[in-house]
């Protein structure tokens, strides 16, 4: 319905921000890392998505939208809902959070409020899966020949896979590692170098 809101900051809270659009306010739930980013009285965009149940009609914001994709996949967890997505995004960048599926770590994710261990487990599991059946589009050969410089292939597949967790093409994610040094970077560092050339 709403891909996106622009407009200015009128008010911060704790965990959400109301955007002016034109004369009207739209409340929008967000992270700690959006509400960081925001201003008062200063433009501010956020990419949205309007979560509907038959109880509840709630509009949530996110400064980018790999933070906004992150948001979908892990309310695709079974157990996981909005505010336990949104908690997760507070303590962690979509980047490591990408970093965090792949490499199966699970510590970072129960230092998000209300998040233990057997949750963060079942996010790791569920969304290690989605890979590995394709449901998330990646795989080594849609980037080997894409022109990635000389580096160990494992990290690159890691890098890879990580951005496709995020919600971007094959084609997309060859462009944003081309030329990336990746030898002395950590996954979390890559995957946001690779972000920062497609924003």
């Amino acid at each position: 319905m709403f891909d996106y809101l622009s407009g200015t900051v009128a008010h911060l809270a704790m965990n959400y921000a109301v955007i002016d659009c034109g004369g009207v306010g739209y409340a929008c739930h967000t992270s700690s890392h959006t509400i960081a980013a925001l201003r008062v009285k200063e433009q501010g965009k956020l990419f949205t998505h309007l979560y509907l149940r038959e109880d509840a009609c709630v509009l949530y914001g996110f400064a980018s939208e790999g933070e906004r994709s992150c948001f979908l996949m892990l309310l695709s967890v079974s157990g996981v809902g909005p505010k336990a997505a949104l908690s997760i995004l507070s303590s962690v960048t979509p980047e490591q959070l990408a970093s965090c599926i792949i490499l199966g770590d699970d510590k970072a994710l129960t230092g998000a409020p209300g998040i233990g261990k057997k949750i963060a487990q079942r996010i790791i599991l569920e969304l290690k899966d989605k890979l590995a059946k394709g449901q998330i589009a990646t795989g080594g050969e849609a980037y080997g020949g894409s022109g990635v410089t000389v580096i160990p292939e494992n990290k690159a597949s890691e890098a890879a896979a990580a951005l496709a967790v995020l919600g971007y093409a094959p084609s997309e994610i060859a462009a944003a590692l081309k030329g990336i040094e990746m030898e002395q970077l950590a996954l979390d560092e890559i995957v946001r170098q690779a972000l920062k050339k497609m924003i």
